[in-house]
Order: structure tokens, then C-alpha cells, then sequence
């Protein structure tokens, strides 16, 4: 079955890598950052870098990305790149994570665009929330949208999804951070159910993918796993020709802590996903960020693929 969705709500130059179907190349990035609750945060950003400067991704998918909620609003000079969320007052903050990755991008020669979106109040005193880094191309288009029944700020049960659009290809790449299967209160498949609308609801005439930490174990059968895959997403792991164990949760996290009844014979988890809306070739999918590929730099490692993107209607357009 293949999903029939896709979305619509210059000044970077890039150097395309042609694939065999007619696209261009794309490596796309998935990372829950923890960002400012990691102990030792500056020396994990450094280490983040290191990576991302040596791998190059094209898109830098990232939950919760925080700010402090009482930190000093963000000069003008810091938000090069910045590309804001229709409808939406954010005001961004100094120590704000996605921004800091922005601008360590920019002082190492590579252009990016970033976006970010707060969701929900984090531990008492962070703006939570996600982002997007398009590297060596714009954002052209963003969009957001609930998933969670609730949407109060103070509810660290609130949910959305963030999208983005790039002048380097006509597929849109979407990112979310989901609740848990048995969560009586906001149920995961409540909120799958309207994340896929939402979805559906666009304009048929490109990929989708679709990113994050979505708490549901590929292990598990008959839960959200099984349900995103019944929906007709392509799992990007199980197509790529080259992968290794793809574990992304090496210990017991947040929000796991409960549901494990003996931590001590965890293994580890899949639980960070990049899904695509259609069957795309897919050249590698890799672990990152879990001390082999990679320093550790939060409590999730990331995920790394390299797969093909469209350009046919970019191309139309020109």
C-alpha cells in the first residue's frame, strides 16, 4: 500500500549528487537532542559539530530542542538563516539550541536555513520543542500542526508536528515527537491517526518523510510500530541496502522508566524513525551519535540515511 499524501501549506548554493531514479542524493538526519537538559552540554555541542561538519547531512531533523524560558531574547545577528513559522509568535532565545547550531554552521563556512517550533514547557523552565537545519539549501516553506488532543503549553504531554519544504528538492520532510501506545490521556494511536490526516489532507504531488522519536519499539508487534507501517509508511531501515543494528536507545530513558519492569535486561531500542511515504531507493541507514559512529551527545543516539529525493517538478518550474 503507498500513501498518497504530500504536503504544501537561490541563495544557498548546493552541488546535487544525481541517483539512478532521476533525483538527486539526500543524506537526512534524526536526532532527540536533549539538548540543554545533557549534563555537560557545551562539550557534547562541540562533539555534535565535529559530526555534522564530517557528514554533511542535507537535513538535520531534531526533538527536543530547548531554550531556557527566562533567557534574554536573541540579537537579530544571531538569527541568520532563520526561517519562522507562519502564524506564530516565537520569540527565540540566546541559549536557544537549534539557533547555536545555526550559527556554528555559518562560522564554519556552510550555509544552512533553520527553523524552529516550541511545543510545551519542559521540566518547569525550558521551551521544548523541535527544528529543522536545511544545510547548502533554503527553506522555502514551513508548516506546523497539533497531533495531540490537548494543547496547553504547561502539558508536557502536548504534541505537534513541524515541516519543511527546500529549494533542492520537491519532498517535503516532516518531524514529530510522539506519546506512548497505553497513555489513557493522549493515546499514540489518537495521535497517529491525526498526524496521517493531516498529512493526506495535502497536495498528492510529492514524497513525504517523516522523522523523529516516536516511543514505539519496532520489537513490539500490535502496537505503534505496526500501526505506522499499516498506514502504508516505508520503514527507510529495513530499505536500505547497507544498516547495522539501528538501536537508538541504548538505556532506560525518560518516560520509560515505568513501563520496563526490569531495566537491567534492557538490550536497547529502536524507537527513532525516518519514514518515507513512498518506496525510495535507499543507499545506507546508520546509527550515529552512539560512541561507535560518533560521540554520545544526548540520551537518544540519531539515525543517518542516505536515500533519493525528487526534483522532477523543481525542474518543470525552471
Amino acid at each position: 500500500m503507498q500513501v498518497q499524501l504530500l504536503v504544501g501549506t537561490g541563495l544557498y548554493p548546493f552541488r546535487p549528487v544525481l541517483a539512478v531514479g532521476g533525483g538527486i542524493c539526500t543524506k537526512i538526519l534524526t536526532l532527540n537532542t536533549h539538548s540543554l537538559v545533557e549534563e555537560n552540554y557545551q562539550q557534547k555541542l562541540i562533539a555534535f559539530m565535529d559530526m555534522i561538519r564530517k557528514e554533511r547531512p542535507d537535513i538535520i531533523a531534531m526533538q527536543e530542542v530547548n531554550q531556557s524560558a527566562g533567557a534574554a531574547p536573541a540579537d537579530k545577528a544571531e538569527l541568520d538563516g532563520l526561517v519562522p513559522v507562519p502564524g506564530r509568535e516565537i520569540v527565540i532565545r540566546k541559549d536557544n539550541h537549534a539557533m547555536r547550531v545555526a550559527n556554528m554552521l555559518h562560522q564554519a563556512g556552510i550555509a544552512c536555513s533553520f527553523t524552529w517550533l516550541p511545543v510545551k514547557l519542559g521540566y518547569g523552565i525550558y521551551d521544548e520543542g523541535m527544528a529543522f537545519l536545511s544545510l547548502d539549501a533554503e527553506i522555502t516553506e514551513t508548516d506546523a500542526f497539533y497531533i495531540s488532543r490537548g494543547q496547553d503549553y504547561r502539558n508536557w504531554k502536548t504534541r505537534m508536528a513541524l515541516g519543511i519544504k527546500t529549494d533542492k528538492t520537491d519532498d517535503w520532510f516532516y518531524t514529530t515527537h510522539m506519546g506512548w501506545w497505553d497513555d489513557e490521556e493522549e493515546p499514540f494511536q489518537a495521535q497517529l491517526e491525526l498526524l496521517n490526516s493531516c498529512l493526506l489532507s495535502r497536495t498528492a504531488d510529492s514524497r513525504v518523510w517523516l522523522t523523529g522519536d516516536f516511543n514505539s519499539p519496532d520489537a513490539v508487534r500490535g502496537q505503534g510500530y505496526d500501526a505506522i507501517r499499516n498506514l502504508g509508511w516505508q520503514d527507510t531501515y529495513l530499505l536500505a541496502e547497507q544498516k547495522d543494528e539501528g538501536i537508538t536507545v541504548g538505556t532506560v530513558i525518560d518516560g520509560w522508566r515505568d513501563l520496563i519492569e526490569d531495566p537491567s535486561s534492557m538490550k536497547g531500542m529502536r524507537i527513532d524513525y525516518i519514514w518515507s511515504s513512498r518506496k525510495v531507493p535507499v543507499k545506507y541507514s546508520h546509527v550515529i551519535f552512539n560512541g561507535k559512529n560518533g560521540a554520545i551527545v544526548s540520551d537518544h543516539f540519531g539515525t543517518i540515511i542516505e536515500a533519493e529525493t525528487e526534483t522532477e517538478n523543481m525542474e518543470k518550474r525552471r
